[in-house]
């Protein structure tokens, strides 16, 4: 885990990034503290210890869910602190009536208005994800490999829930097995060879890498449809013969001189589109 202090609002706050579980643990103490507008450290852990109490009596797993990890306290020393994720961070930030705290939460009722318009409109999805690409830079081609590898993607889950696989942890298997089989990395060391945490690792491929990735998934999804596998295990051997097609692939590429996988991440790609621009504008 990597310590970590985020200012908000000119506030500290104590993270932690969590390698083993891809997510960032927040200290609750220092959460309440920007939120409530309290500099002082002892009454805003009364303030929590208060909360927890009437959180507990309303019924909420969010304390009994309340992980707690050593951080650095204000008295200089390694202390054992409640922290929380992020959808918990969020779901705390429903329970404190501050001004600070409202546009967190009409963020989330927008967000969750936009959830449902687009479960009753797909095409909604589909729209929203090309405008935020295109507003961080991307150029239209890679949008539009992205988009179709969106559609590849769920054609290979389709088949995966007809096998009865369940999402996430046997999601995650089967994915990590195809990236491993034709990248030679794990989707958790595919991620760390392009310097990213949370990030999603398609987003921050190249049009290269996003064309080969739907090439082992598409090979899988139609070998599915023809082998019918009926469990995980037959879904990983199926999974696992998509990827080699494009593990060959990539193969017959490299021996061409090419170069399929890349260090290269979002943030990157968006530089140097931005930069672009720029030098168009001018």
């Amino acid at each position: 885990m990597k310590d970590k202090l985020q200012l908000f609002e000119q506030r500290q706050v104590r993270s932690v990034w969590d390698e083993e579980n891809g997510k960032w643990w927040f200290a609750v103490a220092d959460v309440i503290a920007v939120l409530t507008d309290q500099p002082d450290y002892t009454k805003t852990r009364n303030y929590w210890k208060w909360l927890k109490n009437k959180l507990t009596d309303e019924g909420s797993q969010l304390v009994s869910n309340t992980n707690q990890l050593k951080l650095v306290a204000p008295d200089g020393k390694m202390r054992l602190t409640d922290v929380m994720d992020t959808e918990q961070i969020l779901r705390l930030v429903q329970s404190i009536p501050s001004k600070k705290a409202e546009p967190f939460k009409l963020w989330l009722a927008k967000v969750g208005r936009e959830r449902i318009d687009e479960v009753q409109d797909p095409e909604l999805t589909i729209n929203r994800a090309m405008h935020e690409y295109r507003s961080l830079g991307y150029d239209e081609d890679w949008i539009n490999l992205r988009l179709q590898s969106i559609q590849v993607r769920k054609g290979l889950t389709d088949e995966w829930d007809k096998s009865g696989v369940q999402q996430g942890a046997e999601y995650a298997f089967l994915t990590d097995l195809m990236y491993k089989t034709w990248a030679d990395m794990t989707t958790r060391e595919y991620k760390k060879f392009k310097d990213l945490k949370k990030e999603n690792l398609r987003d921050n491929m190249t049009n290269l890498e996003l064309v080969v990735n739907m090439l082992a998934e598409a090979s899988a999804t139609e070998l599915s449809t023809v082998i019918e596998p009926a469990d995980l295990r037959g879904s990983a051997t199926v999974a696992e013969k998509g990827a080699k097609i494009a593990k060959n692939a990539r193969r017959d590429i490299e021996k061409q001189g090419g170069k399929v996988i890349s260090s290269r991440n979002a943030g990157q790609l968006g530089r140097r589109k931005a930069k672009e621009l720029d030098e168009e504008s001018s």
